[in-house]
């Protein structure tokens, strides 16, 4: 298995790694850390910029190294820093130059270096190799890449190797394609030569800006190290999360993932916003798993799930609820004082009173829970409403539905024919009531859990109702009582995140009464796009900056959305350069990528379609890009 217990929180005791004045892993608390977007030969700038960094909390720095020259100057704004008071390690980011990695480690205190492109090149291209032939280049990749593992060895200088999904060598892509086994094989290459030299100061990563991706590379990661004896700690991320509510909810629903199950040792929050931004968020994520090593385990089951592939538990299918149907979106209204059309807004339905006329959004929810409330008017034909069960049982109106305890569901006569939903946690999941659900085929039960280990406790659940083979559809229940907005997003991201990734929903539920019914509900929404088991509008995979862009990341991709966001299941990737470039947004649909000072790559999938546009017409060029491809549709007034 790939952590310590699935059913009790332990960090996984990775060995220490010393990186400056901080440690990472062992005992050490969860690091956070960011990456600064100013030029890297701008020295007063990229001072001005860490310092803003690590006021706000950033206990790692990391710098582009694109080239010799910026490598060099690492030197200057090491000096600058610790003469202004500030100690902070700095973390060199290197891609294609081995030199200018070997330069850094003599100055700063960790290198990053990518396997998939420190000794290999990528065009993409397929390569059928003979075993012979595979070894011959791992010996080439062990000649270049060993004087770098020496010269950190000699200075005591830490080293990250950090896989990236979009930039595996097209050596590796040939062997093993684009796969979380091929991220794994990538990184264990280069730990296995450091090893060779008894080099162990190392940080391993395995980022992909697809979460499934990027958390069964993580599982699988740590299963790879255990059968070869290492215990070496892990950096977290999602690759181009994006900016506001949907990067935010990307990054929870991968990172807390993970750290749900006591996986990682530093985080870092990849948002296109500036730097100092991405730190409150990486520690609100750190801050849940404080204090919950002693907490009691949960009642555990026989585990019986793949976690390094992604495979949907199977259900059932009442009406819209389980099967091959998207999972459904429940939106809690029972906390409003009294129910009206224009309630009913904040989930996604607009009604016009002239036209006498539901309109729907892109985040339209599929159930909306009323409580004790009743309906005095008429609904939209496609959604359901979801009442206490003694409120429908006094009202009973078409397209509405009972929620009921378990108990008194099991002694009731008086239930809906079609659709009853069923109040059910792990401590319900006894023989006796699992035997009395098996069959039912007009319940879906609500899953829910009042364990501060709420995702262990629920997957316990769902494992239970996998033993004894019950197919019920399972709609996933949370409740919340956040204050502000961000630490709800990130919570009830990372509380749901595993369980989707690991294909256990069939919707989501999420009451929380402090947040805006209208946050709330598109947090549900972008939950399930976060982890790819509903995409209900345009994802856009955007990198986070750095010293390499070459273009306002920020402003563009504002620009881009204003324009795109109507092109529901569309991903647009907006990349500030080509390291980050079809590699990295190899999952999207279109790309945007910066080749030059003022100069836009146009993407269909990994192909080149437009090189050199002009900046100022490049976001024209990508919309007709999407019309030539028919993807385009005209946003509605």
């Amino acid at each position: 298995m790939y952590n310590i217990d699935l059913f009790q929180y332990k960090r996984f005791p990775t060995r220490a790694v010393q990186v400056g004045t901080i440690g990472i892993g062992g005992h050490h608390p969860i690091r956070v850390q960011s990456m600064t977007t100013k030029d890297t030969m701008d020295t007063e700038g990229t001072v001005a910029e860490s310092i803003r960094m690590i006021d706000a909390g950033c206990e790692l720095v990391r710098i582009t190294a694109p080239s010799k020259n910026e490598a060099e100057n690492l030197a200057h704004i090491k000096k600058a820093l610790v003469d202004k008071g500030y100690n902070t390690p700095l973390v060199a980011d290197i891609h294609f130059t081995p030199n200018a990695a070997e330069i850094a480690a003599k100055l700063i205190e960790k290198v990053r270096v990518n396997p998939g492109n420190y000794a290999d090149k990528k065009k993409f291209e397929e390569i059928d190799y003979t075993d012979e032939s595979y070894q011959a280049e791992l010996q080439r990749i062990e000649e270049r890449f060993t004087p770098l593992v020496l010269l950190c060895k000699e200075h005591g200088t830490a080293m990250r190797i950090g896989t990236n999904h979009g930039s595996l060598s097209d050596r590796i892509l040939s062997r093993y394609g684009d796969t979380p086994e091929g991220m794994v094989e990538s990184a264990m290459e280069f730990l296995r030569i450091c090893r060779k030299h008894d080099f162990h100061e190392i940080v391993i990563s395995m980022k992909a800006s697809n979460t499934i991706v990027m958390v069964q590379a993580y599982r699988l990661l740590m299963k790879t190290m255990l059968a070869e004896q290492m215990n070496y700690p892990l950096h977290l991320g999602v690759t181009e999360a994006g900016d506001g509510e949907d990067g935010r909810i990307k990054s929870a629903v991968g990172i807390g993932a993970l750290l749900e199950d006591g996986i990682g040792d530093t985080i870092r929050v990849s948002l296109t916003e500036a730097p100092e931004f991405e730190i409150p968020v990486a520690q609100a994520l750190v801050n849940r798993y404080k204090n919950r090593e002693n907490l009691p385990a949960v009642i555990a089951h026989p585990y019986n799930l793949n976690p390094y592939q992604y495979q949907r538990r199977i259900s059932h299918s009442i009406d819209n609820i389980g099967g091959k149907h998207v999972p459904i979106v429940v939106a809690d209204l029972s906390h409003k004082n009294e129910i009206h059309p224009a309630s009913f807004f904040s989930a996604g339905y607009a009604y016009s009173v002239p036209m006498d006329k539901w309109n729907l959004s892109d985040l339209a929810c599929d159930y909306i829970f009323i409580g004790d409330h009743v309906l005095s008017f008429e609904i939209p034909g496609t959604l359901g409403v979801i009442q206490n069960a003694s409120a429908w049982q006094n009202q009973k109106h078409a397209n509405c539905y009972p929620l009921w305890n378990l108990e008194d569901f099991k002694t009731t006569s008086d239930f809906h024919e079609k659709l009853n939903f069923v109040r059910l946690d792990n401590s319900l999941c006894t023989d006796e009531n699992l035997t009395f659900l098996r069959d039912k085929k007009n319940v879906a039960v609500v899953l829910e859990s009042n364990n501060p280990l709420r995702m262990m406790d629920m997957r316990a659940a769902y494992l239970a109702l996998i033993e004894k083979g019950i197919e019920i559809p399972v709609i996933n229940f949370s409740q919340y009582s956040n204050e502000d907005e961000d630490s709800f997003m990130l919570d009830s991201a990372a509380d749901n995140g595993a369980l989707f990734i690991d294909g256990l929903g069939d919707g989501i539920w999420i009451q929380a009464s402090n947040i805006a019914s209208q946050r709330a509900n598109s947090t549900s929404f972008g939950i399930l796009q976060a982890t790819r088991t509903r995409i209900s509008k345009t994802e856009y995979i955007s990198c986070p900056s750095c010293g390499r862009t070459l273009f306002d990341l920020q402003e563009t991709t504002a620009k881009i959305r204003a324009r795109t966001s109507h092109l529901k299941g569309i991903k647009i990737g907006i990349m500030g350069c080509i390291v980050n470039g079809p590699g990295e947004m190899a999952d999207a649909d279109y790309g945007y990528v910066g080749t030059g000072a003022g100069k836009i790559t146009l993407y269909k999938e990994k192909t080149v379609v437009k090189k050199n546009v002009p900046e100022e017409n490049a976001v024209e060029e990508l919309i007709e890009l999407i019309k030539e491809y028919g993807d385009w549709v005209e946003p509605q007034a």
